[in-house]
This record gives structure tokens, sequence and C-alpha cells, in this order.
């Protein structure tokens, strides 16, 4: 399947895509309003909340502005380089999911991304008002999957 065939394809099956979809593909989020879906050879990830939607989107945006400095990028409007991006989304909502539940501090995973997002927007009012500086240290500090070493033969 050519690129842009399957881009049209996933835009046509796929209407309301996760912004945190990395993330949830990268087996380090969940969340109870994500669908899964296999497209030729790849997975994608749909959001079956209009609201839960827009504050993931609201909320991602504000965290990819607040770590710019930090992730030493000039810019940052729309999707960020894959590993930066993975860094934001996962780094972010870590660090969020260490806010709202300290005895999460030491997890690798979020469990429930919608679930996380709206007992933010209860406990602060609105996706603005979250301590971002806090939740920068997170990105900045979160490490992916390390490099695999060569295999001996």
């Amino acid at each position: 399947m050519e690129e842009q065939e399957y881009r049209t394809t996933y835009q046509s099956i796929n209407q309301r895509r996760c912004i945190f979809e990395k993330s949830v593909n990268a087996r380090r989020c969940t969340c109870e309003q994500s669908a899964r879906f296999c497209l030729a050879d790849r997975e994608g990830v749909a959001c079956n909340s209009d609201i839960g939607n827009r504050r993931c989107i609201v909320l991602l945006e504000t965290m990819r502005r607040n770590a710019r400095f930090s992730l030493q990028l000039t810019r940052a409007e729309g999707p960020l380089p894959h590993n930066k991006e993975i860094r934001v989304q996962t780094g972010g909502m870590l660090g969020l999911q260490q806010l709202l539940w300290p005895d999460r501090a030491n997890s690798e995973t979020v469990e429930n991304i919608y679930g996380l997002v709206k007992q933010a927007v209860s406990k602060f009012g609105q996706l603005d008002a979250l301590p971002y500086d806090r939740i920068v240290h997170s990105i900045v500090s979160f490490q992916g999957r390390k490099k695999r070493g060569k295999r001996s033969k």
C-alpha cells in the first residue's frame, strides 16, 4: 500500500484520531476511550469521546508549547519529531499522573489518559491552570526505549 493511499484510508476510517496515539502504540499509555484498529501492517488508535479528544488536544498542545525551550525547539506547533513527540506525550502524561496520583510516581505507564485528564480538570479547574513546570520536568527527564545493542552471532 502506498503511503498516500494509506493516509487517505486511515483518515476515512479514523475520523477522530487519538492525539496520544504514539504513546498508546508504544504501550506506555492506555485510555478507556481509545479503540485500536489495524490497517495494512500498522496499528491505529481512534478516540470514542469528542470532549475527551478536544481536552487531550488542548493538553498536548500546551505541553508542547511549555516544553519547547527545554527540548531546544524554536517552535512547537503541531507534531514534533518522533522521539521528542514521544517524550512530550509519555513524559507529560507520567508527570500529570505523578501530580494527581503520587502513589504512582514510579510507574512507567499511564493506565487511563481520559480519566487522568478528567481528574486534572476537576482538580485544577482548567487545563491552563496545571503546574506545567512540574510536567515539563517529567518530559525532560523521560527516557524512552534504550537503544538495542548489536546482536552477537
